[in-house]
Formats: structure tokens, sequence, C-alpha cells
């Protein structure tokens, strides 16, 4: 019979244990950063029902979601009624309609879950992969996007990064620029997808595709001109001063880079005309964050005032920002940024046995080391005692905790540095203060 594949599916990853690490550690300090800012958790279920998600992210995003197909008699139908959630904003807007009347008028939530997106797979891109949302529902003010920001930048800052910058747009700016630009209204969306892809494709890329989405050329190349130029926030609100929505963006924006100006985010955030943002339900201002040697971002967010409308029929203000966990780990494992005890042996101390007789002595030693706060593994059978050093030594597990039958006669326990080669006997009800001087 041949073997059974053993590797993952195309796009999903199996973590071992110092993979496992390395997320709980981004994870603790994702989860104590969102606390300290007044958000609250909230999980969600990995299926939503199809219409949840269906129409919520654009031409694009819809095309990407995992659908399940009917179960029992309608399996063969290929009809579906399920998909895997695809990211963590729009089951929150779902929760805000289902438990409007349970929820604060103000509901500050974090969110630290998987979704699913059936993309192609590519460095820090995957199929299934975790999300660390952030979000504000029910104020219109650019306090909460300048808080999303420090909070975000305060996540960054505390995992070691210095580089990163927080791109930030507007969807009535961008919309604003369509317009001048010569961009008819309906072609807007189109637009906005070309545009999202500019640090991907280029601009001969987005130059193809906006005429593949039947832009004009001389409306291309104007787009591509104020997009690539470096246009700051004054020569928009110039652009834009004929234009009442695009100016009111411009407006919002000035408002949150003052708020921001006295926050944590003050150094890192950005103006950047061309920052698109493709999801669908953005309403106001966007955010994105990237890095020098990681092509796309860490992570991104806005504005998306009427998503929780389309379940409770009320109009709901609602801001968000996402950090990409496995985008995170990708850049902080190739830079070395981990310290060393996160990814250190998963014990401190080995309690070998020697023969059967002395398993129950073994068994409370390590009992006793363990409600002193020490790491202990005990090695599950007898065997010669280099073996289980050596053993030890490949986990690299830095010491032995050693009671044999003589040591057993004298009361005593020897502590060896697996390290150093070290030792030294002592008594054993001082054993766990010795491992504490090793250390």
């Amino acid at each position: 019979m041949a073997s059974q594949q053993t590797r993952p599916a195309r796009g999903m990853r199996d973590f071992l244990p110092e993979d496992v690490r390395r997320r709980e550690y981004v994870i603790g300090i994702v989860t104590d950063v969102y606390r300290r800012y007044g958000f609250e958790p909230l999980e969600t279920p990995a299926l939503e029902n199809i219409e949840t998600l269906t129409g919520k992210y654009g031409e694009e995003g819809n095309k990407l979601i995992f659908k399940v197909l009917r179960r029992g008699e309608h399996e063969s139908s290929g009809e579906t009624d399920l998909a895997l959630r695809y990211d963590l904003t729009v089951p929150l807007a779902r929760v805000a309609a289902e438990y409007r009347g349970k929820l604060p008028r103000l509901f500050r939530r974090y969110q630290i879950q998987p979704v699913w997106r059936a993309d192609r797979p590519a460095r820090g891109r995957f199929r299934e992969f975790y999300q660390c949302d952030v979000d504000a529902i029910g104020s219109v003010s650019m306090v909460v996007e300048a808080e999303l920001c420090a909070a975000v930048s305060d996540v960054l800052l505390a995992l070691g990064f210095s580089d990163f910058v927080i791109r930030v747009n507007h969807r009535r700016v961008l919309s604003g620029l369509l317009d001048v630009a010569g961009v008819p209204a309906e072609l807007h969306g189109a637009a906005l997808i070309a545009i999202d892809k500019l640090d991907k494709i280029g601009r001969d890329g987005v130059a193809e595709e906006l005429a593949r989405r039947g832009i004009a050329p001389d409306a291309a190349g104007r787009i591509l001109d104020t997009f690539l130029d470096g246009l700051d926030i004054a020569q928009a609100d110039d652009l834009l001063e004929e234009h009442a929505a695009g100016a009111s963006g411009v407006e919002e924006l000035e408002q949150m880079f003052l708020y921001c100006a006295v926050m944590s985010a003050a150094p890192y955030v950005r103006f950047d005309p061309s920052l698109a943002r493709g999801l669908s339900y953005y309403t106001g201002a966007i955010m994105e964050i990237t890095v020098p040697d990681l092509a796309g971002s860490l992570g991104g967010g806005g504005r998306y005032d009427g998503l929780i409308g389309m379940f409770s029929g009320e109009n709901v203000p609602a801001c968000g920002f996402s950090l990409g966990l496995e985008r995170i780990l990708v850049v902080m494992t190739e830079r070395g940024m981990f310290p060393a005890d996160v990814i250190k042996p998963a014990a401190d101390v080995l309690v070998p046995l020697f023969e059967a007789a002395t398993v129950p002595d073994a068994l409370a030693l390590a009992r006793e080391l363990r409600d002193a706060g020490i790491r202990v593994e005990v090695y599950p059978e007898p065997d010669k005692l280099g073996k289980q050093m050596k053993y030890a030594a490949g986990k690299g597990v830095p010491f032995a905790a050693i009671l044999g039958g003589d040591e057993i006669a004298r009361g005593e326990v020897t502590v060896k540095n697996l390290t150093t080669g070290e030792q030294q006997t002592v008594a054993r009800a001082d054993v766990a203060a010795a491992f504490g001087l090793f250390a």
C-alpha cells in the first residue's frame, strides 16, 4: 500500500513547538497592549453563513472565500450554505447587530483568531493565518483612528520594530482624486482595485489593469501621476478645494494627524495618496503598515461606517485595524528579533530514572521542583544515565536532578549543569534553591 501524503494542505502549516512559542510570545504582547487601551476580548465561529460573507469584500475578495458544500442529501448538488471566516471584521459587524441590546454603545474589542482565504500562497501569505484585530464601534471621532494607530505602534515597538510606516489615506480623498483625474464614478471601484496593486505590480502593471477595466488612457495617466508623484496632504487639499467630499476627507485626516502627533504613532504615520485597500466596505480613513524588507503589509484597516448597517439596518460607525500575525513572525524570524528565552527549551531540568524502585522518589522530586516554579521533564523509563543526559542535552535542557539509590539513602540530590558538566550534591530540601543559584 502506498504511504499516505503527510504534508499539510497547500497554504496551510503545522506548527512545531518552537513555532508555537514564537507565536505565543507575539500574541501575548499584542493582547497586553490591546488590553491597556481598554479593548475587550471577543471570539466568533470559524464558519459563517455564506450570505454573511458574500458581497462584503468586493470583486477580488469574494473570489477568495472558502465555501463549504451543503451536507447530506445536498452534497452532490454543489450548493453552499456555509463559508470559512474570511476576516474578523464582518463577523464583528454581525455580532454588533445580533447583540446590540447587550453591548455598550461604545464597544471596543480585540480578537485574535485564524481566518481562511483561497489565495495563492507566497512568502508571508498563507491560506490559513491569524489576524490580530482591534476595533472601536459607536463613534465617528478621529480620536478612534489615532488611538488605533497608537495601539498598533505600541505593539510593534514592544516587539522590537523601529522601521515601520503607517501609510494613511481616506476613501473620500481617493474618490475625489479619481473625479479630478476624470474617472467616471461607476469605474471608481475598478480603479481602486487596480491602484491597490501598485506596490505589487508597479506603474506599468497598474496602467494595463486600468485599461483592461475600461478607464481611458489620459485618465489613467493622470491617476498614476497623482499617486506616484509624492503628493502631500496640503497638495491634496489644494487639488480637492472645489470637491466637497474630498475636502472633508482631507479635513478628517488633518485632524487625525493632529491627534497622532501627541501619541506613540507620531513618528510613523504618513499620508499616502496611492493607498487604496481593496475591501469595498471601507468608507473613511484607511491605514496600512509596511516595513522595508516585506512585500505587502504587516497589517491594515480603516473606517467602515456602513458595514454593521448591512445586518442591523441602523447606521453604526466603526473603525478597526488588523495585524497579520504570520507576516510579523516571518520578519521577526528573518531578522532574529526574538529574545533568547522565547525559543528556550521546554524544560529547565531533566529528572532521570535509574530503576523501577526509585521511580516514586524521582516523581516526588519532580513534583517538588514544579511546585517551586521550575519546569521539569521526567525521563519516562529507566535507562543508562549517559543516554538520558545525551537526550537532555540534545533538547537543550540545561540541568539534571539525579536521584539514584545512593542519593536517596543520603537524602541528597546531585545537581548537574549539562552545559558546563559541573555538578554538586545538595540536600534534598535545598535542591530547588540550588537550581536558582545555577541559573
